[in-house]
Order: C-alpha cells, then structure tokens, then sequence
C-alpha cells in the first residue's frame, strides 16, 4: 500500500480554564453528557473544516485512515467503534473531485455496515452541483480540448448525463441517511435524494462581513453576474435596504462568456458581485470590468464556493477587484498565498451548530437568517 493518509484525532477537547486533572476530567464527563453518541470523522478533502467543526462542538475527530492500494484504489479503515452511534462524516466536493466522492461513499457504508445508528455526510460544497439539468448549451470536453470540434454545433444535449441526480443516488445506496450542504448551485438538487437534506446559507455570514469590513456598505449595490443568481443578490440587498443589479450574459461554450448586458446603475456606488461559485473566474472577472466601465467606485466579489481552477488565480491577481471572498467550504489557504486580494469566510461555526441541532433533534432554520455565536 502506498500514499496513506491519517486523519488523527484532535488533542485536547475544547478550551479548558486550566489543566489541572480535576478538571480535564469533569470537562470530559460533561461532554459527554451533553453529546453523547455522537462521532464526526473526516474524508481527505478538507480536515481544517472538520477540526473547526469538532472545537466548536467540544469533541474529538473520529480515527480513520485513508490509504491507496498501488492501482490507485481507495481504503477506509474507521479506527473506533461506531455501533448505535450518530455519524457525521465531513467532506468537501474539491481538490481530486471523483477520489473524495468515492471516499465519502466507501466511509459512509464503512460505518453504515459496522452498525451506526444514522450517518449523515456533511457536504459543504456538493460535488457535480452544476450538471442538474439537461443544458442546452452543454458541451464536451472534445469541444474544448479538441480543434476538429470547434467548428461542429453540439447537437447532443438530449443525451447529457444529469450528474447531480446519480450522485444523489449513490450517496443514498451507499447508506447516508441524511445530508448537510451549503448553497446548492440549485435548490432542486435537494429534491433529487428520497433522504432529508438540509440546504444551510452563507448569506448570513456574507451579511455580517460587508457589514463589518465594507465601510461604505450603505451606497452598496448587490449585483449578481447572472440572470440565475438574482434571487441570491435580491434577498440581500432587501436585508441590507440597498438596491440591487444583474449582468444578463451568453455562452457561445462553457467557460466562454460571449457577451454581457448589465441590468440597473451602479455609477459611483461601490459594488458587491455575490454568485454562489466561481470556478475559471472568466464571468466574475469581465462582469467587474463592466461594472467598472459603468462608473462603479469599487468592486467586490463574494462566493461561496471558490474553486478557482485553471487561470482563476492570475484573473482576479489582474482583475479591479478590492477584494473576493469566499468561505472555507473548499480549503482556501493556498489560494489566499497566490493572490492577497482573496479573503476567507470561516463557516465552520454554521456546520457545527448544524451538526448539533440535527444531533440533539432540534430545528435547523435558525441558520437559515442568523450566524451563531
């Protein structure tokens, strides 16, 4: 076996007023009263997050270790019992996308088949989010790689994979039985699983950082750099009483923004781009150019899901942007080293009260419009 990856435990159980034994003992004798049967284990993909999540809960990550047989194939070992226990398992749809995927799978019925009560997969960025229709303007990968197939129409489209669905599938053969994510590319998604699905917000959490770090937040105005974010950006200018724009844009292919319209005035206002994902950063990158053109004073961009593939980087080091941010649903410190106008949302805090209101069997849409504290 070879490339084993240990996800250990975390060495202590939240914070303590001394170390005395007394105390660390009646700490731990607490809480397990107040969470009992509950473990939360962590996949590769993002084990800050799961970290955050377990100090914000007062508990320890579950033992597990992830190795890779020589052909490359996944092994889970869960390295403490589970029987009749609540499980939470923690993994993001980034990085190598289909090796995550299929180590929440195999976690998942791991712990499924070694008796746990109920395991949940907390999925802060659902993998294949964006493939959950039959799009007219799909394409393939030989369209964009292949020269030959840039002169040919796509006339298949009737025959394209809705991949979100098969993920839903899979994930419920698998045995979850519930399931954690943050701002599906699209809230029908959820309708696709026959197991309870909680769809949590970032909006609260964007609410609070333009309140606290955008001064001039009040001659705001939200944008969002499609026809499809619109109602996103309208619910957040009605809470911040600011009003709101969007850039209606066409796609000759995937990744490739043909032209953009934009809807409402932005001259000498500071505008806030808000889009639930940005991948190659080519939409949010020419829409700041045009808000810019347009008289705006200063641009901003706030995702929750940056991926920031391929020349996304170098885009927004080069763009007019004062500032993008994301939350860590994806692990963004590497991406924050490259280019210091990216800025980092921690929603680790709204997993974590999730995971102990689904725990403690109590109502979840307290998140829906608040960040806990």
């Amino acid at each position: 076996m070879t490339d084993a990856n240990v996800v250990p435990g975390a060495s202590q159980s939240g914070p303590t007023l001394n170390n005395s034994p007394t105390k660390l003992k009646e700490l731990q004798i607490d809480l397990e009263v107040r969470m009992p049967n509950i473990k939360v284990f962590s996949g590769t993909s993002h084990p800050d997050l799961a970290q955050g999540i377990v100090d914000r809960l007062g508990i320890d990550v579950g033992k597990v270790v992830t190795k890779k047989f020589s052909n490359l194939e996944t092994c889970v070992e869960i390295g403490e019992s589970v029987r009749g226990e609540d499980v939470y398992i923690v993994q993001s749809g980034s990085g190598e996308v289909n090796d995550n995927l299929m180590e929440l799978l195999i976690m998942i019925n791991a712990c499924k088949i070694a008796s746990a009560c109920r395991v949940t997969a907390v999925i802060p960025c659902f993998p294949y989010a964006r493939q959950d229709k039959k799009d007219k303007n799909m394409e393939t990968d030989k369209e964009r790689h292949i020269e030959k197939w840039k002169s040919i129409e796509w006339k298949f489209r009737s025959r394209a994979p809705i991949s979100a669905k098969l993920v839903a599938n899979m994930l419920s053969v698998a045995g979850a039985d519930h399931i954690i994510t943050m701002d599906l590319h699209a809230s029908q998604i959820q309708g696709f699983f026959d197991i309870p699905v909680d769809n949590l917000y970032a909006e609260p959490a964007v609410l609070k950082w333009i309140k606290e770090n955008i001064v001039e937040w009040r001659n705001s105005i939200i944008v969002s750099p499609d026809a499809g974010g619109a109602k996103r950006v309208t619910s957040i200018a009605d809470r911040l009483n600011v009003e709101f724009a969007l850039i209606h844009k066409e796609r000759k292919k995937a990744n490739e923004v043909a032209s953009m319209v934009l809807v409402g005035d932005v001259k000498d206002r500071v505008a806030i781009l808000v889009d639930d994902m940005a991948d190659t950063c080519g939409t949010i990158c020419h829409a700041a150019e045009k808000l810019m053109e347009a008289g705006a004073t200063k641009v901003y961009a706030i995702l929750t899901h940056g991926i920031f593939s391929g020349p996304a980087i170098s885009r927004i080091n080069n763009a007019c942007f004062e500032a993008v941010v994301v939350t860590n649903t994806i692990p963004q410190d590497q991406h924050m080293q490259q280019c210091n106008k990216v800025q980092c949302i921690d929603v680790s805090m709204m997993f974590a009260e999730a995971v102990r209101r689904t725990h403690n069997g109590e109502s979840v849409s307290y998140l829906f419009s608040n960040v806990p504290y």
